[in-house]
């Protein structure tokens, strides 16, 4: 291994332990959650549409997504590993046997829909994420749950030393 495929290996490494990059293929549905700078404020605006391409180029590593917005494509290129890139999510998982689907852009209504996946490895994917998914959303729950209870008491222990006294 040369010292510039070691270089993009690590950076690559330092990039990915700060964000999960989950797997994804052409034909999947992904959100894509981007850090937009307007003046001093910083926030996420995502963009949600069909992955129809990706580049595997280690660190220079991109996905083409594409959506319709008010009737027009609009199609978006980004680099995998950028910081800007804050997270990407999977909706669904789409079953095509194309690496590229550019025909997608000549196509309209229900033909240019793609089937979901449901056997295989992907389909495996799904049921572990739905099921990774599921056990946050009720750590979530249990949280607030807990945290609502925190201030219940608090509320209570106030009331009690403000009838004290």
């Amino acid at each position: 291994m040369n010292s510039i495929e070691e270089y993009e290996r690590d950076e690559i490494e330092r990039l990915v332990g700060q964000r999960d990059v989950p797997w994804f293929a052409p034909g999947d549905t992904v959100r894509v959650k981007v850090k937009v700078v307007e003046g001093t404020r910083e926030r996420l605006q995502a963009f949600e549409g069909v992955c129809i391409a990706r580049r595997n180029r280690g660190l220079g590593s991109s996905f083409t997504v594409r959506k319709i917005s008010y009737g027009e494509g609009v199609e978006r290129v980004f680099p995998l590993y950028s910081p800007n890139v804050a997270e990407i999510e999977i909706v669904r998982r789409g079953d095509v046997r194309r690496a590229k689907l550019y025909y997608l852009r000549d196509l309209r209504g229900k033909r240019a829909r793609i089937a979901e996946k449901t056997d295989g490895f992907a389909a495996k994917v799904v049921a572990e994420e739905k099921r990774e998914a599921v056990i946050a959303k009720e750590a979530t729950k249990r949280a607030s749950v807990a945290r609502q209870e925190e201030k219940a008491a608090q509320k209570q222990a106030a009331s009690e030393a403000g009838a004290d006294s």
